[in-house]
């Protein structure tokens, strides 16, 4: 992989690819500010210190099987995501079945994690 993802797309700033090594990690001194800016400092502190490479190929493998085809789906927009931008999500969205939209960031569940639940448990009724 290198330097480009799926469709010919460029991975975003906050990403450091290692194209030798088939990895990427977000870059620790963007992490806060593209992915948890909305989050209290003891969940930035304890996120920057589990930061892991991961596999590159999932940046660019194409999706085999989507529940959503067969499960009645909701997609939840975070508009104040900074990594995934709500327009973005918007577009990814127009599968699912319902659309729920909080003024959150990229990780809700840890920003918002009331809400999340309440989302989920909304879901069975």
């Amino acid at each position: 992989m290198p330097g480009r993802l799926r469709r010919g797309r460029r991975p975003g700033p906050f990403l450091a690819v290692d194209p030798d090594a088939g990895t990427f990690a977000v870059r620790p001194e963007l992490l806060v500010a593209t992915f948890l800016q909305d989050c209290d400092g003891d969940v930035q502190q304890q996120a920057t210190e589990r930061l892991a490479r991961q596999g590159a190929q999932v940046l660019g493998q194409a999706v085999g099987a989507a529940a959503w085809h067969d499960v009645p789906s909701t997609y939840l927009v975070c508009a104040q995501d900074r990594g995934t931008p709500a327009d973005r999500q918007r577009d990814f969205a127009q599968r699912a079945g319902r659309v729920v939209e909080i003024d959150a960031g990229h990780h809700p569940f840890l920003s918002r994690p009331a809400e999340v639940r309440d989302l989920v448990l909304g879901l069975s009724g």
